[in-house]
């Protein structure tokens, strides 16, 4: 499944499901390889049809994987099924993976009580598993200022290989493409509001509400003033993605 746009970027989910995504990470962190995780929703669909240095940093992600049920719906429109795959969710097998390998974490994002919070259940839930380094940036963060430069130093020195990015949409897109690049074996991860979930800071949505596909109400009316705008732009895309990925079906029977 892919969303292209028309300074020719384009977005492709490369991941089916959970189980493929942690398998290629599993492989890059064995290699040594650094990487990028971009988790895709409606939210950033829409971000990404207006803001073009995010659609640049997009598409230049390693590994794409769906995060929103909307997205899911999507891909079986256009006939190319994917799983979803929430960035809440791989927190801790992401973590596990990296256990597994003996290579330590760094979370960046948030606040300093969240991320110690976050980083102490990460700890009790996966065996062996090494936090490295946490660092809460200064708000508004820029991932291309000084600041960003000296979180790619501190990254450096704590040796942490995978590196989860909690500065959300389009930050953590942005740092995340600028410091792979910069470190070459270090992997990240933008998982939003994942860090956030783990220390207690933010409540998910109860697994009912995720079965019945309304964790996005739950998020609205949870915080109506920030995400209630963004949900209703979000939504006015829908039918127009809807009509392409219908294009994508029939070009594929052609």
């Amino acid at each position: 499944m892919h969303f292209s746009f028309p300074d020719g970027n384009a977005v492709r989910i490369n991941c089916k499901d959970s189980a493929a995504l942690l398998a290629a990470v599993r492989q890059r962190l064995r290699d040594g390889q650094g990487f990028a995780i971009a988790t895709i929703n409606v939210d950033h669909l829409q971000r990404l049809g207006e803001d073009a240095r995010f659609r640049t940093a997009y598409a230049a992600h390693d590994l794409v994987c769906a995060d929103g049920n909307p997205i899911v719906w999507l891909s079986r429109i256009a006939g190319r099924p994917v799983a979803l795959a929430p960035g809440s969710d791989l927190v801790l097998p992401l973590a596990a993976e990296a256990a597994q390998a003996g290579l330590p974490l760094a979370l960046i994002g948030s606040s300093d009580e969240s991320l110690a919070l976050a980083a102490a259940s990460m700890t009790r839930a996966v065996p062996g598993l090494r936090v490295a380094l946490t660092h809460a940036p200064g708000f508004p963060f820029d991932p291309m200022g000084d600041e960003a430069d000296r979180i790619i130093a501190r990254i450096r020195e704590s040796g942490a290989r995978l590196c989860f990015l909690a500065l959300g949409a389009p930050r953590q897109e942005l740092f995340a493409i600028r410091a792979r690049d910069a470190l070459g074996d270090v992997g990240f991860a933008s998982i939003g509001a994942g860090l956030d979930f783990l220390s207690g800071h933010q409540r998910r949505a109860p697994a009912l509400m995720r079965k019945a596909k309304m964790e996005w109400a739950w998020r609205m009316l949870s915080n109506p003033r920030r995400l209630f705008l963004r949900y209703a732009k979000g939504f006015t895309i829908l039918p127009g993605h809807v009509r392409r990925a219908a294009a994508i079906r029939r070009a594929g029977k052609g």
